[in-house]
């Protein structure tokens, strides 16, 4: 079965055509050509043999950008085909301070948050850490970019569809491929993961020695209320889920990021605000506000601007560094799974017409 050749570091390189019979400078060069985006076909500073040899081994490329779509505020959206014909999505988001790209980790998701539509067809699988960093790639090329200095992506945020921490070795991998100095050479503090709250894996992440920037989704202060928009909330609480957040910034000096999304009558009330507060207070953490991205099928309402900065005001009131996230891309299905779940939608209708022609 061919594998994909992004999912391997220069030393594993190495070692794979030093079985070749190769010299090991090859490895270096396939490693960049690899990150700036190349195939295996295009890899032509190596010999035509060495190139067939690869071919036969591993998948000439790890995957494709089919569609973008992009929004009047300058954020595109991308549908990426992997090899196995599933399909994943990323978000390019444009600031002044560079291009963060948003990136999946897995194809679905297993944990069932009510208000997002990634996880309505449960999770597929996971995604290998090459076909994560592939992500970065395409769109580094997509962009004009190549690596080191010339590289187009300045941050990248794991917050597409799947639960990172759920596909937990895969997403470290990447992380430690997508910061190698002969690659895209991205720093672990350029990066954000963002987790429902899988404590256990956010003590192992906190021994990992990467200063990555850890997100949490919490969504909702009191455990009651949480457990009816996320089912993670069943295994761990919000007490254990803060202590582990605190466990991490001791290990990496990283101040922790809450996700909170404004449901209306969920989670935008005072009540909501108080507890926030009460919680998190003198915490080492900052409050992402965020608008719902509303998805018909949940039957979920988000809430006015106006009471959204209400709900902002409440919390730097009461002592918390917190923020409203501005909107992006509500005009090209800006919630994570949207794109996706459209595509998969129009390809079956378009099946079943062909089988009923």
């Amino acid at each position: 079965m061919k594998k994909n050749i992004s999912d391997y570091n220069l030393i594993e390189l190495e070692s794979i055509l030093k079985e070749y019979g190769e010299k090991p400078f090859r490895a270096k060069q396939i490693f960049s050509f690899v990150s700036a985006g190349s195939s295996i076909s295009d890899i032509t500073v190596i010999p035509k043999e060495l190139r067939e040899r690869l071919k036969e081994d591993f998948f000439d490329s790890t995957l494709t950008i089919i569609k973008t779509l992009t929004s009047k505020d300058g954020t595109i959206k991308f549908l990426f085909l992997l090899n196995d014909g599933n399909v994943i999505e990323g978000v390019l988001m444009k600031y002044k301070y560079g291009n963060t790209l948003c990136v999946s980790t897995q194809v679905g998701c297993r944990m069932h948050c009510a208000f997002c539509a990634s996880t309505i067809n449960g999770l597929v699988r996971n995604m290998s850490a090459g076909e994560i960093l592939s992500e970065v790639i395409a769109v580094n090329k997509y962009l004009g970019g190549g690596l080191s200095d010339k590289r187009q992506i300045t941050n990248v945020v794991l917050m597409g569809s799947g639960e990172p921490l759920d596909n937990y070795d895969n997403v470290v991998k990447f992380i430690r491929l997508l910061s190698e100095k002969d690659g895209l050479n991205v720093s672990p503090r350029n990066v954000s993961l963002s987790t429902s709250g899988l404590c256990k894996e956010m003590y192992k992440l906190a021994e990992e020695k990467l200063p990555v920037n850890l997100t949490v989704s919490l969504h909702n202060p009191f455990d009651s209320e949480r457990k009816k928009i996320m089912p993670v909330a069943n295994k761990y609480s919000v007490s254990e889920i803060i202590k582990a957040c605190d466990n991490y910034f001791e290990k990496t000096g990283r101040r922790y990021i809450f996700e909170y999304v404004l449901i209306k009558d969920k989670t935008a009330t005072k009540e909501c605000a108080d507890e926030l507060i009460r919680l998190l207070k003198g915490k080492p953490c900052h409050v992402n506000l965020i608008r719902l991205n509303e998805v018909k099928e949940n039957n979920l309402s988000g809430i006015s601007d106006k009471d959204a900065y209400r709900f902002l005001g409440l919390l730097e009131k009461g002592g918390l560094s917190a923020t409203l996230r501005r909107k992006i891309g509500e005009d090209i299905d800006g919630a994570c799974g949207q794109l996706r779940r459209r595509y998969i939608m129009e390809t079956e209708e378009k099946r079943r017409e062909e089988n009923e022609s």
